[in-house]
């Protein structure tokens, strides 16, 4: 199983052992980029997580490999598909149990972000700080509703089980 990064892993992480899933441990690619040379390194058969706006070059590096490869698809990002899974009001109850509110909104006030909804402002919130990614990617695949958790994600984990 690849991923693109380690809030991916740890998101897959806490959704298989929620869905008692057993999971072998995912590879880490550190950015969809180096897809081409983990496929060139293995033997397969593989299962892909990636953002939706590298699926194009993830599909042309799949087919150049000739390896099994089934991919999934987040919508837009792990982000994207986790605030649309737990709900905005899910995703604040999790920021105000880390004592983060206050400075979620100060960068809802910023200019840039005074147009964009609470879906928008929090997707940017999430990559804004250094460690965000990773720790929100586990604390809301804990709080997500096991019906609601996204797609791509439950579809990987039943893939590679």
């Amino acid at each position: 199983m690849l991923v693109e990064g380690e809030s991916d892993r740890r998101a897959l992480e806490v959704l298989a052992r929620r869905l008692d899933v057993r999971l072998p441990r995912p590879i880490v690619l550190h950015g969809i980029t180096n897809l081409r040379a983990e496929l060139a390194r293995g033997t397969g058969p593989y299962a892909v997580l990636h953002d939706h706006r590298e699926a194009p070059w993830v599909d042309r590096v799949v087919r150049a490999s000739g390896r099994a490869v089934a991919t999934y698809v987040c919508d837009a990002d792990l982000e994207d598909e986790l605030i649309r899974a737990v709900g905005v009001p899910g995703v604040l109850a999790e920021v105000d149990a880390r004592h983060e509110r206050t400075a979620y909104e100060r960068m809802a006030q910023q200019v840039a972000q005074r147009d964009r909804t609470d879906h928008e402002r929090l997707h940017r919130w999430l990559g804004a700080r250094s460690g965000h990614k990773l720790t929100y990617a586990g604390l809301l695949a804990e709080a997500v509703d096991l019906d609601a958790a996204p797609a791509p994600l439950v579809g990987l984990l039943h893939d590679v089980s």
